[in-house]
């Protein structure tokens, strides 16, 4: 049987649970992230502010111009490897007919 000091442990546990919970659902239904404590540690320890400043902006903006001009480099060189394959992997006869053809 349960003694009145150890069912009081059990309900300010219960009660803790019930108000991550209830805080958990209230931001839900207004649209507010849903964060836990991981999440809140990795973005203090990572530098990220939600107030993000002009410089933070232009930041994400060289960033974001260099993502775009790195995927085209990147299908380029897709492009080029998918030509070498197929010229190492084709018949010899066939390539210098398609180089003659080229010229």
């Amino acid at each position: 049987m349960m003694h009145s000091d150890q069912l009081f442990v059990l309900a300010i546990i219960a009660l803790a649970i019930m108000g991550g919970v209830a805080k958990m659902w209230v931001r839900a239904q207004h649209g507010y992230p849903i964060e836990d404590r991981n999440s809140r540690r990795n973005r203090r320890r990572s530098g990220f502010v939600d107030d993000a400043g002009p410089e933070a902006e232009r930041k994400i903006h060289l960033l974001s111009a260099e993502n775009e001009r790195l995927v085209g480099q990147v299908s380029r060189l897709e492009e080029r490897i998918a030509v070498l394959e197929r010229i190492a992997t084709d018949p010899a006869e066939r390539t210098a007919r398609e180089i003659d053809a080229l010229r």
